[in-house]
């Protein structure tokens, strides 16, 4: 009851005109900047954060958070129409929802996303409203030895995102660990992979691997296919989706944003791990998974719930506990403190109509965007329609604006170009981008979390199978490395004695000379 009599306050502090101007106002920026590649949400509430200071502090924070979850939820639509991921939560997106669009499909792939994250978006806060206190005391007790286990999880989602060849998703994720690896070691200031370039000092940007692989490789391999690809790729098809697509939709959806939440609550996770979690989760449970990369809807309900279900979930740590849940969050609780709140266990009760209107401006929030989205559909899906000649130096001028605009650095636009060749080198010879991507995203986060767990326990490796829910997961690990790898052993006995010769019972060889004498 104290719940819902907070969201009823809530909602009426969200629905003053004031604040509905600014939930609509911040969830337009973010869908904007979240089409744009180059662009996520850490750099629009940045620049809103002058804005930010003039304002009342609650309004202030709907506006952020608008910025946020709007980003997340738009940026599905560069990812599924141009193969340049928005976002970085939206990477996994692209796996199914670029082949749809391919195939004449992008208005029923725009679709999904659109009613995914609504989904994902509306059950995250309500898991925000109903359960934010007991999951911030359980997000505490993941120390660094259950993080390490929970990326090592993560990591071994590359089983099902290499399709039938393990050891080239293997090798695929291992140079995705290699690449998070380069630059200054934090700990020990030691130059790791750097060749000497100062450029490589900070490390490579998750945008230009994400950007290269993905978005130019595309362009590369555009540029090679003869004839310009299939007629169907300029088509668009319907918007609607009938009852059965719904009904296949609705299960991804669903184990998608409450996974998602979850992930999001953690801190550090975020929306991407939560994505690539989810999108390898519903490869496993589908009965038609081996279609996945290739166009299913499924491929893009299961990481749109979840990106956008995290997103919200990032927020239980950042206003029960003052910690921050991923990058987004930490520049919001910048923006929070030079504002005077103090987010932590104490702001629900010494600011409910804060953390209240926050909650229920959420809800109105995802109404909104749903309402902005779904009618823009057709004129998003229209992209497809754009000449090759035009398309094609459109996608290279976003790929180089998002790139140069982060950095002003014309290194990073070589970097982009060698990430490019190195995915039309791996799309060539049938190794996957997923897995490199997937390493490259928690690469680091697995070595800093196993680097503390080793400190805390004075070198001793056995505290990561000792405490229950690190070996817990350490053991799903283990069971997602093997099982595939059993499943390909039992098709591989199944084939040899399909093809093996069956040996003739008693007399069968001599009626079969019988038979062919008579």
């Amino acid at each position: 009851m104290d719940a819902l009599q907070g969201l009823i306050n809530g909602f009426g502090v969200a629905f003053t005109p004031q604040n509905l101007l600014f939930v609509f106002l911040g969830v337009l920026m973010g869908t904007v900047i979240g089409m744009l590649p180059g662009l996520g949400p850490i750099s629009a509430i940045s620049l809103m954060i002058p804005i930010a200071f003039t304002m009342d502090p609650t309004s202030a924070i709907i506006m952020l958070s608008g910025v946020y979850y709007g980003a997340i939820f738009g940026g599905s639509t560069s990812s599924i129409l141009l193969n340049a991921p928005g976002v970085a939560g939206t990477v996994a997106t692209s796996f199914d929802g670029y082949p749809m669009a391919r195939k004449g499909q992008a208005g029923k792939a725009l679709s999904i996303a659109a009613i995914a994250s609504f989904t994902g978006g509306t059950i995250g806060v309500v898991g925000l409203m109903l359960v934010a206190p007991s999951l911030s005391s359980l997000a505490v007790s993941f120390g660094p030895a259950e993080y390490f286990s929970l990326m090592a999880l993560g990591l071994t989602a590359v089983v099902s995102l290499s399709g039938n060849n393990l050891t080239k998703g293997l090798i695929s994720g291992t140079v995705g660990v290699m690449i998070a690896l380069i630059g200054i070691d934090s700990q020990t200031s030691v130059q790791r992979f750097t060749f000497g370039q100062i450029e490589l000092y900070e490390g490579v940007e998750f945008l230009i691997v994400a950007l290269g692989v993905f978005a130019l490789a595309e362009v590369f391999v555009m540029l090679t296919r003869r004839g310009g690809g299939s007629g169907k790729e300029g088509t668009i098809s319907s918007l609607r989706l009938n009852k059965r697509e719904l009904k296949e939709i609705s299960g991804p959806a669903g184990r998608g944003s409450v996974l998602g939440f979850f992930i999001g609550v953690l801190p550090g996770a975020g929306a991407t791990v939560a994505s690539f979690l989810s999108y390898s989760f519903e490869k496993r449970l589908a009965k038609d998974g081996k279609t996945f990369g290739k166009g299913n809807p499924k491929g893009v309900a299961a990481p749109e719930a979840a990106n956008n279900s995290a997103a919200v979930g990032s927020f239980v740590p950042l206003l029960t506990l003052g910690v921050p849940g991923s990058g987004t969050t930490a520049v919001l609780l910048g923006a929070l403190l030079v504002l005077g709140v103090q987010p932590g266990p104490l702001l629900m009760t010494e600011q409910p109509d804060m953390f209240w209107g926050v909650v229920a401006s959420m809800y109105i929030g995802n109404i909104v965007l749903l309402i902005l989205n779904l009618p823009l559909i057709p004129l998003f899906a229209k992209v497809l329609k754009t000449p090759q000649t035009l398309l094609l130096p459109l996608v290279v001028v976003f790929c180089v604006v998002g790139v140069y605009g982060q950095s002003f650095s014309t290194f990073d636009l070589w970097m982009l170009v060698g990430f490019g060749v190195l995915g039309f080198l791996m799309r060539s010879n049938g190794f996957p981008a997923a897995p490199l991507i997937l390493g490259l995203i928690l690469g680091g986060l697995m070595e800093k979390s196993m680097r503390q767990a080793l400190l805390i326990s004075s070198g001793d490796f056995s505290t990561f199978v000792t405490k229950p829910i690190s070996g817990a997961l350490l053991g799903l690990a283990v069971l997602s490395m093997v099982a595939p790898l059993y499943g390909s052993w039992r098709r591989g006995r199944r084939t040899r004695q399909a093809v093996a010769p069956v040996p003739p019972r008693g007399g069968g060889e001599g009626r079969r000379v019988s038979g062919t004498n008579g």
